[in-house]
């Protein structure tokens, strides 16, 4: 099982801005739709529908994760568009959705996750191993570090999705 190790952010500035002003250099944009089907205090499934901006090619992935926090175990591989249809639809559950993008700063990759239903914009950065993570001294402007904040995990954020459709 791979290990995942990043860092979350309260991103407070607009990504193109940030662009604009070659800050960052945007690779990438992706509309994500987001499914839980299992989730518990340390682990999680889900299904994510991935859309290419430029390109238009759609993906779909099935994801397990195990741990809170700073670094946790992850598994990820691709599925048919049929799978994920089977494993979401008919269950009346909201998807949480959202723009990544991938862009570069200093030679390293970031992410960036604008919500839908919450105003929120959060910027996320892996690492190699938590020595990096916690060595790590962030720009200014990719605001609070919210990496052990849990209101702000995707998991919570899906969970009260679906309360508010109920």
């Amino acid at each position: 099982m791979a290990l995942e190790i990043e860092l979350k952010f309260l991103l407070a500035a607009e990504p193109e801005r940030l662009a604009e002003n070659g800050i960052i250099r945007i690779l990438t944009t992706q509309r994500i739709e987001q499914t839980y089907l299992a989730i518990d205090e340390t682990q999680e499934v889900r299904v994510r529908r991935i859309v290419d901006a430029a390109t238009g090619e759609v993906t779909h992935t099935h994801t397990f994760k195990n741990g809170n926090g700073l670094s946790r175990e992850e598994i990820e591989y691709g599925i048919t568009a049929g799978i994920y249809g089977q494993l979401t639809e008919g269950r009346g559950l909201v998807p949480l959705t959202k723009d990544r993008i991938t862009a570069e700063w200093n030679g390293r990759k970031v992410e960036i996750d604008r919500y839908d239903q919450i105003r929120l914009t959060v910027l996320e950065a892996e690492f190699d191993s938590l020595e990096a993570a916690t060595a790590f001294a962030p720009p200014d402007w990719f605001g609070k570090d919210i990496s052990s904040e849990r209101q702000y995990s995707n998991k919570k954020v899906w969970r009260d999705l679906q309360n508010r459709g109920r």
